[in-house]
């Protein structure tokens, strides 16, 4: 019996970490052959050239070419072309039976726009979800309408898919992909963490990831600087940045933390990527994460930390009684510190639970991949949902 190939595609260091468990099952099973594509960020000097340490886990297949050096907004619709053709010109030579994504980022539409037009049938991880501040929000709803299998963090999330029209057999929810990492990677104590970082940790520690806001013009800058002005107000505190993606404006942020980090080494460290262990092992000794990551949604939660949640990027995600939501002006920042460290807050947090589920997505993701009827798949009708005002 032939194995069925799934090809797996991944084009930045967080979505990575999040496949990883996925994509090792894959690896492991004895119906499944995982083919692997890295594009993005991850072939980026600039960004770490994050594809080394995937090397280290797994064989990949291709490497697909296609940031510029710009990030505006033409730059990234030329990026967004080059990758299409690529694309194209890869499942043709790979010849895959199932494409699996994950996300909402502007490399991964191309990817399955691509594979829409080759007839490959395609599933989709953490579809379903909002984002108002960001066009990841109508990415991640177009690529639900091109995708064939779905599979959601929560039941809202679920309903909201089926509301776009799928078919309610075809979508499932698993829980975040987030949390598995937690349950299943043996993560660095304190002493390993500091010397992974070459840096030692205070009292108090945050760390911080902001990523422009996409669908506000030029705001990064500003936004930025309020977070770094009220930052600069905390006392005995260690800061560790992590730095933007590729989006619109992310070199901005980056550049401003490279100038922070210079002028305040004695309680701030930069990262242009910490990789999935180093990060998570940050989560278990600083006291909140601070910015506008999905990270500070999906798995801050599970380390019993508060999140300050800046300005719209993650408006409309569900979110756990940690998160401080504030705007991004520096007063409101401040207040959310405030709040951070009260006593209130602090006592709240030892009893608030994530909402996004128990740690087991893989599992439940390979077994749908194995079992699913791919004959027919790709002739999807549109699932209506009743008039609510009919059944009244």
């Amino acid at each position: 019996m032939n194995k069925r190939k799934i090809c797996v595609v991944t084009g930045t260091r967080a979505e990575y970490g999040l496949l990883y468990w996925l994509m090792k099952e894959i690896e492991e099973d004895n119906n499944l052959e995982l083919q692997l594509i890295v594009t993005g960020m991850h072939l980026s000097p600039e960004f770490g050239l994050t594809y080394k340490e995937i090397e280290k886990d797994f064989k990949i297949d291709k490497k697909i070419e296609m940031l510029l050096s710009s990030d505006t907004s033409v730059g990234i619709s030329k990026s967004m072309g080059l990758a299409q053709i690529s694309f194209a010109e890869a499942y043709k030579e790979l010849q895959p039976d199932m494409l699996v994504v994950l996300g909402d980022r502007y490399e991964i539409f191309s990817a399955v726009s691509s594979a829409m037009i080759a007839r490959i049938p395609i599933a989709h991880l953490h579809g379903g979800e909002a984002t108002e501040g960001a066009f990841d929000e109508s990415i991640r709803h177009s690529i639900t309408k091109m995708s064939h299998l779905h599979f959601t963090g929560t039941d809202e999330y679920k309903n909201r898919v089926i509301q776009l029209g799928e078919q309610p057999q075809r979508v499932f929810n698993v829980g975040g992909m987030g949390i598995e990492n937690i349950k299943r990677l043996k993560l660095l104590s304190k002493d390993e963490f500091e010397k992974s970082i070459d840096f030692k940790l205070n009292k108090k520690n945050i760390i911080v990831t902001f990523h422009p806001v996409t669908l506000e013009s030029a705001t990064a800058k500003k936004q930025f600087q309020n977070l770094l002005d009220a930052i600069d107000t905390l006392n005995d505190t260690c800061i560790i940045f992590t730095k933007a993606n590729s989006d619109t404006d992310g070199r901005v942020i980056n550049s401003m933390i490279d100038d922070y980090v210079s002028k305040n080494s004695d309680k701030a460290v930069g990262f242009t990527s910490l990789g999935q262990l180093r990060y998570l092992s940050a989560l278990q000794y600083v006291d909140a994460m601070i910015g506008n990551s999905s990270s500070g949604l999906a798995e801050a939660p599970s380390f019993k930390i508060g999140t300050i949640n800046i300005g719209d990027r993650q408006k409309g995600r569900i979110m756990a009684d940690s998160v401080i939501n504030c705007k991004s002006d520096r007063e409101s920042i401040l207040k959310s510190f405030k709040k951070l460290y009260s006593k209130v807050f602090q006592e709240e947090l030892k009893t608030s639970i994530n909402p996004y589920g128990d740690g087991c997505a893989s599992l439940k993701i390979i077994e749908e991949l194995k079992k699913v009827n791919l004959k027919n798949i790709l002739k999807k009708s549109f699932y209506d949902i009743e008039d609510l005002h009919e059944k009244l």
